[in-house]
């Protein structure tokens, strides 16, 4: 398990085959591959895991029906595969889900394109899941549905996931094989030394500075990419956000793929943990990446149009949304200028001065993206990546020590007090936000981030994490201030020009 923090001056003691730099799903990965074929290997991450793209995608693990329209069959095909080993190997925290793609009289694509699209789509993934469901049959399924021009929908199915425990469960395996992960430590600099390289590291709980030593170091830092690479920049921050609605008030019981009444886009309306997740946007973010990411408010009435153009009967608005998140992709420029929703969604890897660099991708391909990175910085051969491409031997084994709602999360009672409990022990919690963020969900889950759940509680983490009361009470001005600053519902830009 994660255990207890290392001090630096314990870290800086050890020879390292391997530092990762970033602790999403990218760097969790190459962590785990890496400990598996037996290296010592360490991830450092700045803030805490999954604390940027990896805790706020679409929640999917799926191929992407659009990159076969785009003709890339081949990231498809890994895409659709490794979502059938993730749906094998973590059943609980990996599962397969119905989605549902609304035909219209007059609206492209109809029935016949996207029925050839799906035959090819589960050819691919060596499956057969898709269907059609005439106009009563999916009104029966989603009652609510704007029945104008509507004749019927496609069904297939992909995966749905908890992305951030996705990532803890990766790190979780890692220590299994030896790995070692540590939040809150930003890597200030690396540079050649003797064999290897210096990187520099500060403990951001404690202030200190050491320098650590290691044979290679692979920076997998996704949207931070360009700051550590050495290279001309290449990622493209794209800006997606969801939000988290009221179940009662837009019950869904399947993923359903939409189109906006503004522009066209294909936006997913999905029942995730208990609630209606509504996303996501797709827009440039010049913003300072070292400040979280927050939904804006033209975004949060972009989506309300989307629902409301949807569910008519709904009438959804501002109150019925428990909490946003806004994440920001990597994604690698084609440098041509073109519409966010255009570019490619592959991965890329490159070195400069010996540091290799690895961003863009998807959630679902992490492990394959991991291979590639491990490969680029000599730590394993093309035969070695090759076989890793191709294995079929289980990469998770379930936790026989822990509560079954790490293996299970997204079933699981994530209030239990006994899954708290092995939480606090196990993973690393620093700061409240760490907990009702990322750990588990219930600061996105919860009215108003979850206030009343916090005081009973208090004592446990009080108890558990040493804090006393001053500690606690900082702790929790801090998360409610950082909940209502980038996870709440920022007012209409009418509202705002008025105030």
């Amino acid at each position: 398990m994660l255990g207890k923090r290392h001090s630096l001056d314990s870290l800086a003691d050890e020879n390292w085959d391997l530092i990762v730099i970033g602790g999403g799903i990218t760097g969790a990965g190459v962590l785990l591959e890496a400990a598996r074929r037996g290296h010592r290997v360490l991830l450092l991450e700045q803030t805490d895991f999954a604390w940027g793209t990896s805790s706020r995608s679409s929640k999917m693990v799926h191929g992407g029906l659009r990159y076969i329209a785009q003709g890339d069959i081949r990231l498809t095909r890994h895409s659709l595969l490794e979502r059938e080993r993730l749906i094998e190997e973590l059943p609980g925290l990996v599962e397969r889900a119905t989605y549902l793609f609304p035909l219209r009289k007059g609206v492209f694509p109809g029935r016949l394109p996207m029925k050839a699209i799906l035959w090819l789509y589960d050819f691919l993934a060596g499956i057969r899941d898709h269907r059609y469901l005439n106009r009563e049959q999916l009104l029966e399924r989603v009652p609510g549905l704007n029945s104008q021009s509507l004749t019927g929908a496609m069904s297939y199915t992909d995966a749905l996931t908890d992305d951030c425990r996705l990532v803890v469960r990766v790190i979780l395996e890692a220590a299994r094989h030896g790995g070692l992960a540590q939040n809150y430590c930003r890597v200030e600099q690396t540079e050649p030394s003797g064999e290897g390289y210096a990187v520099t590291v500060t403990d951001r709980t404690t202030e200190q500075t050491a320098t650590l030593r290691a044979r290679r170091v692979i920076s997998a830092t996704g949207a931070w990419a360009d700051r550590f690479s050495g290279s001309d920049p290449r990622v493209r921050p794209l800006r997606g956000s969801h939000l988290f609605v009221n179940p009662e008030r837009l019950p869904v019981k399947d993923c359903l793929t939409v189109m906006h009444p503004d522009d066209g886009r294909p936006v997913f309306v999905f029942p995730w943990e208990g609630v209606t997740c509504v996303g996501t946007t797709d827009l440039d973010h010049p913003q300072d990446m070292d400040i979280e990411a927050a939904a804006s408010g033209q975004e949060v009435d972009y989506l309300l149009r989307l629902i409301n153009s949807q569910f008519p009967k709904a009438a959804l608005n501002r109150d019925d949304i428990y909490s946003t998140i806004a994440g920001v992709r990597p994604v690698i420029a084609s440098g041509k200028g073109m519409d966010p929703s255009k570019e490619r969604r592959d991965h890329a890897v490159w070195g400069e001065n010996g540091i290799v660099t690895v961003s863009g991708g998807k959630l679902t391909t992490f492990r394959l993206i991991a291979l590639d990175a491990l490969l680029a910085s000599g730590l394993i051969d093309s035969a070695a990546h090759k076989r890793g491409q191709k294995t079929t031997e289980p990469g998770f084994i379930p936790i026989s020590d822990a509560p079954q709602a790490v293996d299970a999360f997204l079933h699981a009672d994530q209030g239990d007090p006994a899954f708290i409990q092995w939480i606090l022990e196990n993973e690393d919690v620093v700061h409240l936000d760490d907990l009702m963020l990322r750990r588990t969900r219930l600061g996105l889950l919860l009215p108003e981030a979850g206030k009343v759940l916090l005081d009973t509680l208090q004592q446990q983490i009080q108890a558990t994490l040493g804090w006393d009361d001053a500690c606690w009470e900082e702790e929790r001005r801090r998360y409610l201030d950082i909940h209502q600053r980038y996870y709440g519902v920022p007012a209409s830009p009418v509202e705002q020009a008025a105030g």
